[in-house]
């Protein structure tokens, strides 16, 4: 028997998601921040979009990330939906513990706030080889990862195990949840990995067997589909899909030296904002909840990115053309 959320039961949640969607960052608004006369009034402008820019930026962040989190897991009728967005920031903390480990330092600095499962305990549990409540599949994925890192001490193999832990996670909670939409993305997602895996590859003159080993599953384009054609053919590949701009681009920089990935990875990211966008068309239904968790995370990395550019001295263009496009 199904036990799908009608859309219906979305009802509330969508009607205070529309309301809020007036104080996500705006192009205008980042273009204020990049122009603001130093990082007090940058801040400042956070304030408009409900920030605390009494704290810190990662401060305000966190509290932020934290907020949204809350807000989405009591007020949607299935909280689960908030796990996919969550799930990254567990797979990062299991990473950086483990090359942690392996080099004998400590991770806390570099762990992440956000996901499923707090840093901290995390650590501790992991240390005390007590890894207990988190997910089968989180578990056994660190732990494989830990013994690739100790039979060879490639953190490459470790991260390819975690990653295919990481979206296979996301693939099987869309699943459950009976979205199609949240189904989509995921899909869509780890076509977007797999299309960077492929440029950054045969960037790097290594295709063949070794890009079959580090290819995603679950995509919309199969492994094998990408793995056979070489890195000027990717377009050709991608041609019907979302991805189509992207991979053209990145087929002509499939090859050592083609040149700065900048406008390609800005393509694959905004491919994935077109689709998770088309929420904003829905009245109601799950689809809001997820089309405004993404269009935060979009809005995190598009404040770190302007307030990273303004701390290097960039100029104002050289920050816009670092960005990506906005949910609104």
């Amino acid at each position: 028997m199904s036990h799908r959320k009608k859309d219906t039961d979305y009802l509330a949640i969508s009607a205070r998601i529309r309301a809020m969607e007036n104080k996500l960052l705006t192009r205008e608004r980042m273009d204020r921040m990049i122009e603001a006369r130093d990082s007090a009034e940058a801040m400042k402008l956070l304030a408009e979009c409900g920030y605390d820019d009494a704290a810190g930026l990662d401060e305000a962040l966190a509290r932020a990330r934290a907020g949204v989190f809350k807000d989405m897991e009591q007020g949607a009728p299935d909280p689960r939906l908030v796990e996919v967005f969550q799930i990254k920031y567990d797979y990062h903390n299991a990473k950086t513990i483990l090359k942690a480990q392996a080099q004998g330092a400590d991770p806390e600095r570099l762990l992440l706030f956000g996901g499923r499962y707090a840093p901290a305990p995390l650590w501790e549990r992991w240390q005390k080889e007590a890894l207990s409540g988190v997910s089968e599949t989180f578990r056994r994925g660190m732990e494989q990862a830990k013994a690739a890192l100790d039979e060879g001490g490639d953190p490459q193999k470790a991260d390819l195990i975690l990653d295919r832990a990481c979206y296979g996670e996301m693939a099987q909670l869309a699943r459950e949840l009976e979205s199609p939409f949240l189904q989509g993305y995921v899909r869509l997602a780890v076509d977007v990995a797999n299309l960077r895996t492929a440029v950054r590859v045969a960037r790097m003159g290594r295709e063949g067997e070794f890009l079959r080993q580090v290819l995603l599953p679950g995509g919309n384009v199969s492994e094998q589909a990408i793995a056979s054609a070489r890195g000027d053919a990717l377009g050709e590949v991608f041609r019907s899909g979302p991805l189509a701009q992207a991979a053209g681009l990145g087929a002509k920089l499939a090859q050592p030296g083609g040149g700065p990935l900048t406008a390609f990875e800005r393509e694959c990211d905004d491919a994935l904002t077109a689709y998770l966008a088309a929420a904003r068309r829905i009245p109601f239904g799950e689809e809001t909840v997820i089309g405004y968790l993404y269009a935060k995370e979009l809005e995190f990395t598009a404040i770190r990115a302007i307030f990273a550019g303004r701390a290097a001295g960039l100029d104002g263009d050289t920050i816009r053309s670092r960005l990506r496009e906005t949910y609104v």
